[in-house]
């Protein structure tokens, strides 16, 4: 039998003998007990492969009907049905769950529009003199698309069927090609839009909008430690990442371009506008060099346009408050009381008085017609006259100017190709990603909104590779509801177990338990990290997000801590349960379409060492939580 069975049967009985052991004889089992006792038999179920969401339902039913058996057969039967219906009704109308299908529908259409073969084409020449490179556009690959998709198994198999036969092809180690597949698939799980967020927020009760802007920079801080990660390793053992050869390193140029590089020059500005001046261009039709120039200045354009809009927020007046009439009614509450009891006299005053504002008789008119005119004409001054531009903007523009004058400077045909490579893959992704990220961010558009917007997008990017059609529409619909149905029903099922769980009082039996310890909050906090460390192994991050995570949250008002920030610390950690073995599901998938001689234990290997880095990152996020929390707070 193989190893790991003999592992996940041992977890298996460990569990069945801690329950006969934990638990007192018959006649003292309380109802608290009971609900410890459904809360380990979930786990035995889920380890010998029950469905999760029936599981949870049925236990449920079953155990609400115990905590009710006091009352009477028919009693318990009735609040037992009338607690199912009410849960289920409860998650039907959690308007945040909305968007999981759209995510998921947005997930499939990208990846059958087959821009995952383009976009690590690109990247590995555009990181050909990196260190590791391939192993580094691997990862820089898989945080693409798992951003764009959501769904790891669909990234690590099709980046094992593209990046595996190139990586062992160049000599790299099996170990580091594992290693960089796996954990680089695994990051949809925390960069956004990600479902995981969706659900999190559902249970806990936390804003999408909030947990979207906090996981960017974590994400984006792991992606980079496993980046500087492969080029250290690369660094210090050629051998497990071999450099590439200048035959691998070569772009193939056009005709037009050769013309050009062995008459004019090999950079792209002087040659083009050498090319169209004189009768150098007799070969080169002006259309192809006019078309390469727009090309080769769009990032220059790019530029200009977003310190342009820069400039214009930077520089905008505060706007000025316009005087005017005021509404009858709108007097403060002293004046009201004044005519409360019926008609009086303005106080202080001895008889009549002269309407509010009067000239006396001869008064110069020229005064009362011209101030309104005078006033109107220095609002529209105040108005036209523009802030001066912070330094932090000029310094921008400097820096920024620079690097793109050195970007031109070494701007040569090759790299040209490789731009326009990264055009027609990367920046049509980023580009969507970008989009209902910062729809979502900044407050244009609710994750539900955003999502259908980038399911929009998903159709008009297969519309543009020439991938959309019936078939393809109708399998991601299929798959797309299918995943939908799985979640929903694990909702619904979650909802009634924990509510079965929260009626026996297993939760006041482990909130009194923990508070029984008095640990402080960096404790509970570490306690809590290393129990969903330790769950991974067993579940998946779905079982862990609608079992568990209703057994902690309770406890975080106690500890003062932030559910956002936990949220953050529990997705980071969570992307353990695909790379901790024995059950790291993406080691499986990726063994699916590995050659014959790489092993599993070649693979779990290969990932031990990028989930040393992701507790590096838990580690970095609690000692520095403004990694997490800076751009939520900036923006909300």
């Amino acid at each position: 039998m193989r190893k790991e069975i003999w592992f996940g049967l041992s977890i298996l009985v460990a569990v069945v003998i801690a329950l006969f052991v934990l638990m007192p004889s018959p006649e003292n089992i309380t109802n608290g007990h009971l609900g410890l006792l459904m809360l380990g038999l979930i786990v035995v179920t889920i380890m010998l492969g029950f469905p999760t969401a029936f599981t949870l339902m049925g236990m449920g039913v079953m155990f609400t009907y115990l905590a009710y058996r006091g009352m009477g057969p028919q009693i318990a039967i009735e609040q037992t049905l009338d607690l199912m219906v009410l849960r289920t009704y409860a998650v039907m109308t959690n308007d945040v769950l909305i968007a999981v299908p759209l995510f998921i529908f947005m997930g499939y259409l990208v990846e059958r529009a087959n821009l995952v073969e383009r976009l690590f084409k690109s990247m590995h020449l555009a990181m050909a003199r990196l260190p590791g490179s391939l192993a580094v556009a691997t990862v820089i690959t898989c945080a693409v698309f798992a951003t764009a998709t959501g769904i790891v198994g669909a990234v690590v198999t099709l980046m094992g069927l593209l990046a595996m036969p190139a990586m062992m092809k160049a000599g790299y180690s099996v170990r580091l090609t594992a290693g960089a597949i796996t954990a680089g698939g695994c990051l949809g799980i925390m960069i956004p839009p990600s479902v995981l967020l969706i659900v999190y927020g559902a249970v806990a009760g936390v804003s999408v909008v909030k947990l979207y802007a906090g996981a960017f920079f974590p994400g984006l801080m792991l992606a980079l430690l496993y980046v500087f990660y492969i080029m250290i390793v690369a660094k210090i053992s050629p051998k497990s990442a071999p450099p590439l050869s200048a035959e691998e390193r070569r772009v193939t140029l056009p005709e037009f371009a050769e013309n050009i590089k062995n008459s004019i020059s090999n950079r792209v500005i002087p040659g083009l506008v050498g090319a169209m001046k004189g009768k150098r261009n007799i070969d080169v039709p002006m259309g192809t060099l006019l078309y390469n120039m727009v090309i080769a200045l769009l990032p220059a354009l790019v530029f200009a346009a977003a310190m342009a809009l820069t400039y214009d927020i930077v520089t905008e007046p505060d706007p000025v408050q316009e005087s005017g009439l005021v509404e009858m009614g709108s007097f403060s509450m002293g004046s009201e009381t004044q005519f409360s009891g019926g008609l009086a006299e303005p106080p202080g005053s001895g008889g009549l008085a002269e309407p509010l504002g009067a000239q006396p008789l001869g008064a110069d008119s020229t005064a009362d017609t011209s101030a309104p005119a005078q006033a109107e004409a220095a609002e529209e001054t105040d108005a036209d006259a523009r802030l001066p531009a912070p330094m932090s903007f000029w310094i921008t523009l400097i820096v920024l100017g620079a690097l793109l004058l050195i970007y031109y400077a070494f701007l040569t045909f090759a790299r040209l190709e490789i731009f326009k490579m990264l055009l027609s893959s990367f920046f049509p992704l980023a580009l969507m990603i970008l989009a209902v990220l910062g729809s979502i961010v900044f407050g244009f558009a609710t994750p539900s909104e955003a999502a259908a917007m980038g399911s929009f997008g998903g159709l008009l990017l297969a519309l543009a590779y020439r991938r959309l059609n019936i078939p393809m529409l109708k399998e991601s619909v299929y798959l797309a509801a299918k995943t939908s149905a799985m979640v929903c029903w694990l909702f619904v099922g979650s909802s009634i177990f924990s509510a079965a769980f929260a009626l026996l009082g297993g939760q006041a039996i482990i909130n009194d338990w923990v508070l029984g310890m008095n640990l402080t909050p960096v404790e509970f906090m570490i306690l809590a990290q290393i129990v969903i460390f330790l769950l991974g192994w067993p579940l998946e991050w779905t079982e862990i997000i609608v079992i568990f995570m209703p057994i902690f949250l309770p406890l975080l008002a106690h500890y003062q801590i932030d559910p956002l920030f936990f949220g953050l610390l529990v997705a980071l950690n969570l992307q353990t349960a695909f790379l901790s073995p024995p059950v790291a599901m993406s080691a499986f998938y990726l063994k699916g379409v590995s050659p014959p001689h790489v092993t599993l234990n070649q693979i779990f290997a290969g990932m031990l060492p990028f989930m040393g880095i992701q507790i590096i990152a838990i580690v970095m996020l609690y000692m520095f939580p403004g990694i997490g929390l800076w751009l939520p707070e900036v923006l909300y």
